[in-house]
């Protein structure tokens, strides 16, 4: 009989991390009995992982199944790939930098997922993310733009989910078609989850599901190349699912604030003003419906940029 959970975890190059999760998900209450198995796929990373997969040998009760990539997959594809490795009904996404902040929090997932409210049923559950050493809240991790309105509330419907503190459906993701594979960085959850709303499933914020995140409260610098890789991707997602409009607000947007990140790196603003204007040649518009829009206004959505 198959258990209801699996961990999908996407490794770069932060062994002690990796080695320090795998150990946090072992004390997890009831893991012996949920857990269907621990997919970890090493995404090309020329770290030495042997204290890890030293650590999984001697905890053969658990079903960890490490998994070493030959080429660097990106997130979306990188998840894409693992998803292929796993069999349980709903999959918990996680980044390696990451714990779990609540023993409990493989029993609360399933009562979050079993617990109907509304009319549409619970694709994903995004997690409550604080860093791990502070304890406060990540506010860029947070899946509502709108944190002082809903940072207190336990649960609400919302447009869009933390990609590396979510659990998703794993029969959705399938018949979503996963992440899109031509986003190797950045924007991927935009992409699910205007495909799911559009599909009448909801996206789920819960506080009962806590996520502990090692990323300094000051932020990692964010290398130009990936700046550019947000940028156009929020662009392509704009120009997908959204009224035109949105295109060109978000487009504009986010090139400023590639300016503004990158200290006025024309060079780069202009290749990415070329890539975004080719979006329009090369995307196909999927359009969202006027009732899926009206349901992003009503959970208050930021479709502007």
């Amino acid at each position: 009989m198959l258990k209801p959970i699996s961990f999908v975890i996407i490794t770069y190059n932060r062994p002690n991390d990796m080695l320090a999760l795998v150990k946090n998900i072992a004390t997890l209450h009831r893991a012996d009995e949920l857990l269907q198995e621990v997919i970890i796929v090493n995404n090309a990373s020329t770290a030495d992982y042997t204290e890890t997969k030293n650590f999984i040998k001697t905890h053969p009760n658990l079903p960890f199944n490490f998994i070493d990539s030959h080429e660097n997959l990106g997130v979306a594809k990188g998840r894409n790939f693992a998803v292929k490795h796993s069999t349980g009904k709903y999959l918990i996404m996680l980044d390696d930098d990451a714990e779990m902040g609540n023993p409990d929090c493989l029993e609360s997932l399933l009562k979050e997922f079993e617990q109907q409210s509304g009319s549409r049923e619970t694709a994903i559950i995004s997690f409550r993310v604080e860093y791990f050493d502070t304890r406060k809240i990540q506010s860029n991790a947070f899946p509502h733009k709108e944190l002082e309105r809903h940072k207190d509330l336990e649960r609400f419907e919302t447009y869009y989910f933390a990609g590396g503190a979510h659990a998703i459906r794993r029969d959705l993701f399938l018949q979503m078609g996963g992440y899109p594979v031509d986003f190797f960085y950045g924007m991927e959850e935009y992409d699910l989850s205007y495909r799911l709303i559009d599909a009448g499933f909801a996206i789920r914020y819960s506080g009962k599901v806590l996520m502990l995140h090692k990323e300094s409260p000051l932020g990692r610098s964010t290398k130009k190349e990936k700046l550019a890789m947000l940028w156009i991707n929020k662009s392509k997602v704009a120009w997908r699912y959204l009224p035109i409009q949105y295109f060109w607000s978000t487009a504009v947007m986010w090139s400023i604030e590639y300016l503004r990140k990158t200290q006025f790196d024309l060079f780069g603003f202009i290749k990415g003003w070329k890539e975004v204007l080719r979006i329009r040649h090369e995307e196909k518009r999927k359009e969202i419906n006027k009732n899926t829009l009206a349901y992003l206004r009503s959970v208050r959505a930021r479709l502007w940029y």
